[in-house]
């Protein structure tokens, strides 16, 4: 039986909505929100218990990693370095919007996550701005589905299907756009493509290149 205080609807009040959200990600717990793309799992990447559970709920094995939304350069500036003062206006020309771009975290984050880069978005989405200004640190997004499976899209689906996994559904009954993000790698040398969505790749080299 799925408890009804699961079951939030962004709607009815978006800011109490974002507290429980807030609640949820400093206390190690994991739900589902909608983003500028599709409806993702959201969690505190820096929670090694909060990571795992992901995965266990999507069923995918440890060690592959996310996107991670952030509330502005001045945060990201806190995670990631930069190789060029050309990056960092490239990076504000193109956000907010469902672009995702690789890139090299500093030593810090490096040696928290294990890792040496990470894919950053600041969504264009009002609920995941709000969120993101209240917690002041990156928030996990993957998409809402088991390994190899189509994302849900419909709140009625996903609240089916995995209510009884996380902690609480975050929902809207307003329409929604459902493209993947566009993923691009700026960690390397070279502008490149890793997957294009919505925003064409085109489009975005020519603002990287002019």
């Amino acid at each position: 039986m799925i408890k009804s205080g699961k079951l939030i609807n962004i709607d009815s009040d978006i800011d109490f909505a974002v507290k429980q959200a807030s609640k949820i990600y400093f206390e190690g717990g994991v739900f589902i929100y909608p983003t500028d793309t599709v409806y993702g799992f959201g969690a505190n990447p820096f929670n090694e218990e909060a990571v795992n559970r992901v995965n266990e709920i999507k069923g995918r094995e440890a060690g592959k990693w996310y996107i991670l939304l952030i509330n502005g350069m001045n945060n990201l500036l806190k995670y990631v370095e930069l190789k060029s003062e050309k990056d960092m206006d490239f990076l504000i020309s193109i956000w907010p919007n469902p672009v995702s771009v690789i890139l090299n975290l500093n030593n810090k984050t490096k040696g928290i996550l294990k890792r040496d880069t990470a894919a950053f978005r600041i969504p264009n989405n009002r609920f995941c701005q709000k969120l993101l200004s209240e917690i002041k640190m990156p928030l996990i997004s993957t998409s809402v589905n088991k390994n190899t499976q189509a994302p849900l899209t419909e709140p009625s689906l996903i609240k089916d299907k995995f209510a009884s996994e996380v902690e609480a559904v975050f929902y809207t009954e307003k329409k929604s756009f459902f493209d993947a993000s566009t993923i691009i790698d700026l960690s390397d040398a070279k502008l490149k493509i890793v997957r294009e969505g919505k925003i064409k790749f085109e489009e975005l080299l020519a603002k990287y290149e002019a």
